[in-house]
């Protein structure tokens, strides 16, 4: 298996221990609660990639990790779940920042998904679009911000401040850099796309 991978599968290998890592290492602060929610977040994500495979919109070709079970199912239960504990522990109190905070995220996966399209581990067949993709990432994590936020007690968070997403703070500059970034490569690929 190792002599045929390429350069493409070891970056989501690389990409699943960082993940993997990440989400043993918020367990290790709770392991019931944070554990519970690792469990709703792999179930939610794994049954929603199998759903989309099942149905055709997207499958896995010439995908030597995909033989081993690291793609999709290492990916998904180990991106995802890191994503949704990372929101919960960090995301801010007031929702007027929580929504700042999870569009960067959003935004963030609907790039590695774009990039994912265009790599030789993912096919994403025609009735598949970045819009479907766009709405259940804010569904999901949503919910699992909702669903954590009743799981974690705020003993065990770490919001962000909100003074930080105000004009000129740190998570204000980072979330427009994040937005800004994102869109235009959007623009982009939406011009390169339709010309084809």
């Amino acid at each position: 298996m190792v002599e045929t991978m390429n350069l493409e599968s070891w970056i989501i290998l690389f990409i699943i221990i960082l993940a993997g890592r990440g989400c043993f290492y918020f367990i290790q602060l709770d392991w019931k609660r944070f554990g519970f929610l690792y469990l709703i977040s792999l179930f939610s994500a794994n049954l929603l990639c199998y759903m989309f495979t099942l149905v055709g919109f997207y499958t896995f070709p010439n995908n030597v990790l995909h033989d081993s079970l690291l793609i999709p199912y290492g990916l998904v239960s180990s991106v995802f779940p890191f994503i949704a504990l990372f929101g919960v522990r960090y995301s801010p109190e007031k929702w007027v920042w929580k929504i700042p905070f999870y569009w960067a995220i959003v935004h963030i996966g609907v790039l590695g998904e774009v990039i994912l399209k265009n790599t030789t581990i993912f096919k994403f067949e025609p009735e598949w679009d970045l819009w479907d993709s766009y709405t259940l990432w804010w569904i999901n994590y949503i919910l699992l911000e909702l669903i954590g936020g009743k799981i974690v007690p705020n003993q065990l968070r770490k919001p962000i401040k909100s003074d930080s997403f105000r004009y000129g703070g740190w998570a204000w500059i980072v979330f427009h850099i994040i937005v800004i970034t994102t869109i235009f490569l959007a623009g982009f690929y939406v011009g390169i796309t339709v010309n084809k």
